[in-house]
């Protein structure tokens, strides 16, 4: 039973030091990404904000500069209060 205690520590410090690596389990680089997904858009400031606030919930952002949102199914999934997508 002591066995099984010692390695539940180290594995759950193992996971810490890889979230502290990756800076928080995996995260991706959302103000990169969302760049490259609003840079088209007729209100990038507008669309870099709610694809920063998709990216930080999911992070993720499907490629290009819209649609491909299979890439990404929690980023397709959030909505607005009204029912529209909220991520472009």
């Amino acid at each position: 039973m002591l066995m099984d205690t010692e390695n539940a520590a180290g594995r759950s410090s193992q996971i810490s030091r890889r979230e502290e690596l990756t800076g928080g389990g995996g995260s991706v680089d959302c103000g990169g990404l969302c760049g490259q997904r609003c840079k088209l858009s007729s209100r990038p400031r507008l669309c870099g904000r709610a694809c920063g606030t998709c990216c930080g919930r999911c992070n993720c952002v499907p490629p290009g500069t819209s649609g491909n949102y299979e890439a990404c199914p929690c980023y397709a999934n959030i909505t607005t209060h009204g029912g529209r997508r909220k991520c472009p």
